[in-house]
């Protein structure tokens, strides 16, 4: 079946190649994820020491390093030249991680050959009609698909400082401002991932699990950090300096130079139907 390619697909594709413009700040400023997810992860997964892990959209490797150091046989399909090299680098010492530049809707896997499957931040740039068929076709039966994201939160902690951040977008990206509703609690982040994976038919039940937790970011590394977001990197050139100067001017003289962000980790966990 032919799937229909809209505006927003075109919109999409485009913002999902902006990441590969500066990958070496993608490294330094996009932060990790717990040690307790991959942890969760082999444990659901029952990956056994000699098994094969495939991963959709490495980046940096910042999710591939933690498998590799376990020892485990990682191939990754990442879309951009520039953090493929960055990921193989990271990972040179690695003889069993392979990473392959490509998209992963195109990339020719073998079917049947991998035991889990790891998306970091990164699967929903993925078609889903395309996606999670092609990662049960890859996995072996029962094998595991893992996906995880990490979200800003907010607590009465945080309220103040993510309120005194939002005016500066009002006053330099109105448009942009209009479409951010507040951040969630970490109680109440709902997970639309889920009901995508039921509706795929393609796995069994879905196991979600969170991990809050905390980054301290000096003024330049918050912006930093929000000069690697899509949507940001989309805006023109002197309004994003303009608003990134604004944010990191309010960080020194509100907030004495530095900020504590909340972030909630959530995975995803699916077996492969068998049948």
């Amino acid at each position: 079946m032919m799937i229909p390619i809209t505006k927003t697909m075109i919109e999409k594709t485009h913002l999902r190649t902006t990441f590969d413009q500066d990958a070496s700040l993608y490294e330094k400023a996009r932060p990790g994820y717990p040690n307790a997810l991959f942890e969760d992860i082999i444990e659901f997964s029952k990956i056994p020491d000699d098994g094969r892990i495939l991963e959709i959209g490495c980046g940096t490797a910042q999710a591939t390093l933690p498998f590799a150091l376990r020892g485990y046989s990682i191939h990754c399909i990442e879309l951009g030249a520039n953090l493929a090299e960055v990921a193989k680098q990271k990972l040179s010492n690695y003889p069993k991680a392979q990473v392959s530049v490509g998209n992963f809707e195109d990339y020719p896997l073998e079917e049947n050959s991998f035991d889990l499957a790891i998306s970091g931040t990164a699967f929903h740039w993925i078609n889903p009609d395309i996606g999670y068929r092609k990662v049960a076709k890859v996995l072996r039966p029962a094998g595991t698909l893992a996906l995880f994201w990490n979200k800003p939160v907010q607590t009465k902690v945080s309220a103040e400082m993510v309120q005194s951040i939002q005016t500066v977008y009002e006053r330099v990206v109105p448009e942009m401002a209009k479409s951010f509703h507040g951040l969630a609690h970490p109680d109440d982040i709902p997970t639309p991932v889920k009901v995508e994976i039921d509706r795929s038919l393609m796995f069994g039940d879905v196991t979600v699990f969170k991990y809050r937790w905390e980054a301290e970011y000096s003024a330049k590394a918050y912006v930093e950090l929000l000069s690697t977001y899509s949507d940001h990197i989309a805006l023109e050139k002197g309004i994003r300096t303009k608003l990134l100067d604004g944010i990191e001017n309010l960080i020194e003289t509100r907030f004495s130079g530095s900020i504590v962000k909340e972030h909630l980790s959530i995975l995803y966990l699916a077996r492969r139907n068998e049948g």
